[in-house]
């Protein structure tokens, strides 16, 4: 069961608000919540539950040891333990079947490979459970002595599968604690239908285009530049759009019933550099990766060989996060190149005087270049196919420079685009903000600006409604996770 589905929106999400409101108790509210977080869980791999049942247990059972452990050495060997086995199970069933791959490419052994399924939405509880574990063990978050309290954290329908990675130090109290006055369930409803029309409208059409003029099977030897450009930069707007669609949705269902998640988006396109990028760019998992790994190997604070050697674990770990194949990997990779050059060459040259053009359009060309072929190696994960799509930006497979139905199909989405241009950039979010502003003064402006508001959500989910009804294309991009 996928948010953009009708299914999920006018019966499961339906059912879940009422009955969460109709509960009395917050004990009453985490109940309802629980059952219907592992009915949406089991929905996509019954079998499955048990793993999310024990890799919570296992957390749950060493952050008390860790707590109830009075000294240093002693936590650090739960902490340790606990850490272990939490990776070793993802370790398992996201990268077996990769090691095995190339152990028997490399040495011919094993014969067979390892069959094994990878479950919805590991990589993200995996790393909530272990951010618990350390919090508990830096004495940040005091240890959950109630287990199926930490499995309702752990396996939260809103941000299980998709994100974002939510701490248990930022929603212990909604937990605990939470209630839900009606303004915010009005701003759960609308950023729920502004993530929901982004995913259905938007996103979906973006992932048709893509699919179209730049498909992952294919000879793509043969395509013309128009199409390998055009399809890669509608690639570019798709898993934009898809995952801070998701980020929206699971943000706006917590408000609806009192849990307040953490941002993961903040308009990344428009950043000035790569090290910005990644501060806008599923900000959940960079801030992930920075305390729990960058910060404790020593950050920057040491000599320059030892922060390049911790920033390349750093994105060595989240190039292999993101899938367990060879272009993740370079796709990390890749981006530690990039911040490395920033830190320590670009931060000496000043590039835009001596190309004598404004510091911003450089700044901002620059990002939209790395980021546009990032997006190609993550796309494709056979790297000969990445090598001909490359070459095939530059017409050095021999081929056209444009082609007819790339040009036809273009056109006829032109409006499209650019919407989804707009809807990229923070162009709406200005324009409200300084309705806003306007509003306190002027009642004329506040009561256009209520209307709006008002008239938003039902307008959004009824163009999500015919989208949905009208088009079975509605592809969910989180399984490698």
């Amino acid at each position: 069961m996928v948010f953009s589905s009708l299914l999920f929106v006018f019966a499961f999400l339906a059912s879940n608000i009422v009955l969460h409101r109709l509960m009395p108790t917050v004990k009453g509210k985490n109940i309802i919540m629980l059952c219907f977080s592992l009915i949406f869980y089991a929905w996509g791999g019954p079998k499955y539950i048990i793993l999310l049942l024990s890799m919570v247990f296992i957390c749950w059972f060493f952050a008390l040891r860790i707590e109830k452990c009075s000294g240093t050495r002693g936590k650090k060997v739960w902490l340790f333990f606990g850490c272990a086995l939490t990776l070793g199970i993802l370790g398992y069933f996201k990268y077996a079947v990769f090691f095995a791959e190339n152990l028997k490419a490399l040495t011919g052994f094993p014969e067979s490979l390892p069959n094994i399924v990878l479950p919805i939405g590991i990589s993200f509880y995996t790393f909530q459970l272990l951010s618990y574990v350390v919090d508990v063990y830096r004495g940040q978050v005091v240890a959950q002595k109630k287990y199926w309290l930490l499995l309702l954290y752990a396996s939260l329908f809103h941000q299980c599968i998709a994100g974002p990675i939510v701490r248990y130090k930022d929603v212990r109290q909604d937990i605990l604690y939470r209630k839900v006055a009606l303004p915010e369930l009005s701003d759960g409803i609308r950023r729920f239908t502004v993530g929901l029309a982004k995913k259905a409208v938007l996103a979906n059409t973006c992932a048709m285009l893509a699919d179209t003029m730049l498909p992952i099977t294919g000879n793509l030897a043969s395509a013309s530049v128009l199409a390998i450009v055009a399809g890669s930069a509608c690639y570019m707007l798709e898993i934009y759009l898809d995952f801070s669609a998701y980020s929206d949705m699971a943000i706006g269902m917590g408000l609806m019933v009192g849990f307040h998640y953490n941002e993961n988006f903040n308009y990344p396109y428009i950043a000035g550099t790569i090290t910005d990028f990644w501060r806008r760019w599923h900000i959940s998992l960079s801030t992930f990766f920075r305390d729990y790994v960058y910060i404790p190997l020593g950050g920057n604070r040491c000599k320059v060989w030892r922060h390049i050697l911790n920033m390349l674990i750093v994105w060595f770990l989240t190039g292999m996060w993101h899938g367990a194949s060879w272009n993740f990997i370079l796709w990390g990779l890749y981006y530690f190149v990039f911040l490395v050059i920033e830190k320590y060459i670009f931060s000496k040259i000043k590039l835009a005087d001596c190309l004598k053009i404004p510091a911003a359009v450089v700044r901002h060309g620059y990002v939209v270049a790395v980021v546009f072929f990032g997006w190609i190696l993550f796309r494709f994960t056979e790297l000969d196919v990445v090598v001909t799509v490359v070459k095939g930006l530059f017409g050095l497979n021999g081929n056209s420079l444009i082609d007819g139905s790339t040009q036809i199909l273009l056109k006829n989405h032109m409006f499209f685009l650019i919407f989804a241009v707009i809807a990229v950039v923070p162009l709406g979010k200005k324009i409200r903000e300084t309705m806003l502003e306007k509003a306190s003064v002027n009642p004329y402006v506040c009561t256009i600006l209520n209307v709006f508001e008002i008239l938003l959500p039902p307008v959004l989910l009824i163009l999500s409604l015919m989208a949905l009804v009208g088009d079975s294309y509605n592809p969910f991009l989180y399984f490698q996770f």
